[in-house]
């Protein structure tokens, strides 16, 4: 369903990007979505887009959304509402327009 969304949309040129929620600790999840910079965790040397990046102007499916606890999907909802977020270790804001098809079992 949610690539029937995006592949109808106006944004059907652009990335559609998923993310299994449920498969990730949300330590893990935090840097999949938000991306990390330089010396964000001991050991890493170089930046890293996050998923919101990759999938800059298209689609990101949250799959199995509900398994992630209410304190991230506040963190979530941050870039839902406003559009914008900072990487894992960063404080400049990015700023982000995606379509959010989730799902939940």
């Amino acid at each position: 369903m949610a690539r029937a969304l995006h592949t109808h949309s106006p944004r059907r040129n652009k990335p559609f990007v998923t993310v299994n929620c449920a498969a990730l600790s949300e330590t893990l999840l935090e840097s999949e979505l938000f991306g990390h910079e330089k010396g964000a965790f001991t050991g890493v040397a170089t930046e890293r887009k996050g998923r919101f990046e990759l999938a800059h102007g298209g689609a990101l499916f949250l799959d199995e959304i509900g398994e992630i606890s209410a304190s991230f999907q506040a963190k979530l909802l941050r870039v839902l509402q406003e559009g914008e977020f900072e990487r894992v270790g960063g404080h400049k804001p990015r700023a982000e327009r995606l379509l959010f098809p989730g799902q939940c079992a």
